[in-house]
């Protein structure tokens, strides 16, 4: 077990980073940089998760505070009996916003894995979100993989992949990675919308190559899901669709990131 917690309070015209504890193989990375947000990235060390790994993460964002959450890099998953677990829970206090993008999990050939996030976000707080699962080096050849998203009252879901079900290879076809994008709250309002004008305005052909569908929820928020031959290009449109995002942020952080891993 290794938990970790990040907590970012308003400071003037800016945010900062009030906690960043983390337990072993758990750490962060907190640079700085010229917006209004504060930024943290998780990594662990090793290069991934283990047999019997459970990190638990719980973010804090204050009131009118933002904030940016991403990873280092890919989370990758290795064989194992027990199977790996990674939980994050958020809470996003009033007028705060928070962005929860991490670089997509990738599972070994015999990996087993679960995931679970939750938020929580009071009256007024805002949210964008994305989860991807890349196909892996082994394309789908995990053992078992599943995720749990809850963004009450927005969105609660589980999915699950299971060869038990049937051969995952086959059933996934072309397709080498999926995702969930969620845009939450006022200050997203305006992304979100052009983000479904644009999908509205191109509908998917057959065979198409990369396959998206957004969905309308309460309050203006919006869900979007995606299936892409490669993890570089979904990872890439969905960076694509938040195009606006620094400017909203003050800074642009994967203006060093020339590339994505798989």
């Amino acid at each position: 077990m290794a938990r970790g917690q990040l907590a970012f309070r308003k400071s003037g015209t800016g945010t900062a980073v009030e906690t960043a504890y983390a337990e072993s193989p758990l750490r962060f990375l907190t640079p700085r940089n010229h917006g209004c947000a504060a930024w943290a990235y998780t990594s662990t060390l090793g290069g991934g998760l283990v047999d019997g790994d459970r990190l638990q993460l719980e973010i804090s964002v204050g009131p009118g505070a933002r904030a940016f959450v991403s990873s280092q890099g890919p989370t990758r998953v290795f064989r194992s009996s027990r199977g790996a677990v990674s939980e994050t829970v958020a809470r996003v206090e009033t007028g705060g916003a928070l962005v929860l993008v991490p670089d997509p999990s990738a599972c070994f050939a015999g990996a087993r894995y679960a995931q679970s996030t939750r938020v929580h976000l009071e009256a007024g707080s805002s949210l964008v979100l994305w989860e991807v699962l890349s196909a892996g080096r082994e394309r789908w050849g995990f053992t078992r993989c599943e995720s749990t998203l809850r963004v009450l009252p927005y969105l609660d879901e589980r999915w699950l992949l299971d060869p038990e079900q049937g051969p995952l290879e086959e059933r996934m076809g072309r397709f080498g990675a999926i995702g969930t994008l969620l845009l939450v709250g006022p200050l997203f309002a305006s992304l979100a919308q052009s983000i479904r004008e644009r999908i509205d305005a191109a509908p998917v052909g057959d065979g198409a190559p990369l396959v998206e569908s957004v969905s309308p929820l309460r309050h203006g928020a919006l869900v979007v899901r995606a299936a892409a031959p490669s993890v570089q290009q979904l990872v890439q449109r969905l960076r694509r669709h938040l195009a606006a995002l620094p400017s909203l942020l003050g800074d642009d952080p994967w203006r060093l990131d020339a590339s994505v891993a798989a």
